[in-house]
């Protein structure tokens, strides 16, 4: 048995076996938008949900295993879901001995924009007050919406960068003015004949919803900058204007603006996820070991999880902090990323009542209190269990934890959560990605659409093939006949290349718009996987659109990725270019 690379190729106008997908692009008639086949339900489904089995009848039989097995022949076609947990890294969850959890967008999520707005309306009056900005800025209005994660604050010029897996920039803007494509080209793609980082300390990862804040007041400095002029802001740069808006934002963390209105009603700002209490009793009861690891202090760690918890604020005092048994130890304050990179970095016991903090010799305490009735972690916890900084050292120890593959941390912070304790601690890690409930849905609606755009990339690289065959024979030509043949043809070729390239643009920013006005789909950036795209599938073993969906698993599944495939595979299967001799 033998095989062969099949390809078909497309020589321009003589050629009528594109005809019908031609016209469906707009190539023979107008550019349309596409419609959807199938609307994504309430609940999360993406897909119809057909309880018709079987689809795997002919596998079975082909390797042997249809008459030997029960169950597997005739299982009911999967319900995909937004609520659904993506696999980047195989995981299983049975092996894992500890599983923790962050707070802020994790466990507990916000309600926009009423949480932004506590944040934007207090660093406004902030800069106003202490440092000394026109009024105007009392004006300015905070809109959630148009940001995403995984953009690029460039705070020495103003702009606001999406690029893509190979650091090249697809998409800028200055404040909310977008640049033009030769500018952007310019200053991020051909400066000193070098490749931009993008790591540099004037560039800022916007990777968690709480820089949507930063995002939105510092692009309306830079155009409250530019129209005004330098002298109404004291000849302030762009980026002075950014380090007094982080300034600004950091105090309203620390001063109450925030935190003391979510605690003066939290119903207005925390959104209620009775899942989210169900899946960490199902951890508990499993008897996995679970954590709490916040960069949050324990007063607004209690106020937000004893809310989470009961389900409202006027609950039993005697039931304060009840939440607590849901752990086995809770970290606030814990300053990540500097927990999982500094060893240095002190434990301190906190005092539940009042808040109070006690020193902590820790690695020592716990080493001095092992017995042989009791491990020196237990009787460390035993003393109390919520702890106030520290770092991995103390937390490994406490959980009696000797691998970092033992442990799942899931999180939000793209960099802090995620490709920090994986990198260095080589935590299995799961991404929490509110956003991906949008953007599976606008995925499912305008499937029609990227089909189209994938055929009419394939469609340019056939002809590029197909104009490289007809160069050879060009070299290869005895006669000025042949020769004139040849290169009226490799003409069409790149009169209909110009076209498609056209069509295929328009389309592909149809698409794009569909999943953001601004910013397009937050997986990719062109033709290319994003940067947010690159980060998540390479750091985070698992993501989902939210932590509760861990709970709709058992506590002993096994995730499997779909398989990877490089473009030599993707080609030859979408191609379909081995055929059996």
């Amino acid at each position: 048995m033998s095989a062969r690379t099949r390809r078909t190729y497309v020589p321009a106008h003589d050629d009528h076996v594109q005809h019908h997908f031609l016209s469906s692009t707009g190539l023979h008639a107008s550019i349309q938008d596409e419609t959807s086949a199938e609307v994504a339900m309430s609940d999360g489904t993406i897909n119809g949900g057909s309880t018709k089995g079987g689809k795997y009848e002919e596998l079975l039989e082909s390797v042997g295993l249809k008459d030997k097995l029960k169950v597997a022949h005739d299982l009911p076609d999967r319900i995909m879901s937004t609520n659904d947990v993506f696999c980047n890294r195989e995981t299983k969850l049975g092996s894992v001995r500890a599983i923790g959890f962050d707070m802020d967008f994790t466990l507990v999520q916000y309600k926009e924009p009423a949480f932004g707005n506590l944040a934007f309306e207090g660093a406004k009056e902030k800069l106003v007050n202490n440092y000394n900005y026109p009024k105007e800025v009392l004006d300015l209005t905070f809109d959630h919406t148009w940001w995403r994660r995984g953009l690029i604050i460039d705070t020495q010029r103003g702009n606001f960068l999406k690029i893509d897996r190979h650091k090249y920039c697809r998409l800028a803007y200055h404040g909310f003015t977008p640049i033009p494509s030769d500018e952007r080209k310019i200053t991020y793609s051909k400066s000193f004949n070098k490749v931009m980082s993008f790591t540099e300390k004037s560039y800022v990862n916007m990777d968690t919803l709480f820089q949507h804040v930063d995002a939105h007041l510092f692009a309306h400095l830079v155009e409250l900058k530019d129209s005004l002029g330098d002298r109404v802001l004291d000849g302030k740069t762009y980026a002075d204007m950014y380090k007094d808006v982080r300034a600004c934002i950091d105090l309203c963390h620390r001063d109450g603006v925030i935190k003391d209105e979510v605690a003066r009603d939290p119903s207005k700002y925390i959104v209620l996820d009775q899942g989210m209490i169900d899946m960490l009793r199902q951890y508990r009861d499993a008897g996995v070991n679970t954590f709490l690891l916040t960069n949050s202090l324990w007063e607004y760690t209690s106020v937000a999880m004893n809310y989470l918890y009961h389900g409202t604020s006027d609950y039993d005092p005697a039931r304060k902090d009840e939440w607590l048994k849901l752990f086995d130890l809770a970290i606030v304050g814990s300053c990540k990323p500097a927990f999982m990179l500094d060893p240095y970095l002190n434990l301190f016991r906190v005092n539940t009542k009042d808040g109070t903090l006690k020193n902590t010799d820790g690695l020592f305490d716990i080493a001095a209190m092992d017995s042989p009735e009791q491990s020196g972690a237990s009787a460390f916890l035993f003393e109390g269990k919520v702890f106030q900084g520290g770092n991995w050292q103390h937390l490994h120890a406490l959980l009696e934890i000797e691998a970092g593959e033992d442990v799942l941390y899931v999180g939000d912070h793209l960099y802090s959560d995620v490709l920090r304790s994986k990198r260095t601690l080589g935590w299995r890690t799961a991404l929490i990605v509110p956003e991906l409930d949008h953007e599976m849905k606008v995925f499912r609606e305008k499937m029609p659409m990227a089909k189209r755009v994938t055929e009419l990339r394939k469609l340019r690289d056939e002809l590029s093939h197909y104009g490289d065959v007809l160069r050879r024979e060009l070299n290869l030509a005895k006669t000025n006949e042949k020769k004139e043949k040849l290169l009226e043809q490799l003409e069409r070729i790149e009169a209909d290349d110009v076209a498609i390239k056209e069509v295929c643009g328009k389309l592909n920013y149809n698409y794009h718009m569909a999943f953001h006005p601004v910013w397009g789909q937050m997986f990719k950036a062109g033709y290319q996987d994003s940067r947010f795209a690159f980060y998540t599938t390479n750091y985070s073993c698992l993501y989902t659109s939210k932590a509760s969906n861990l709970g709709l698993a058992s506590t002993e599944r096994s995730y499997r990725t779909g398989g990877e495939r490089s473009p030599h595979d993707l080609m030859i299967s979408a191609a379909d270019a081995f055929e059996a001799e």
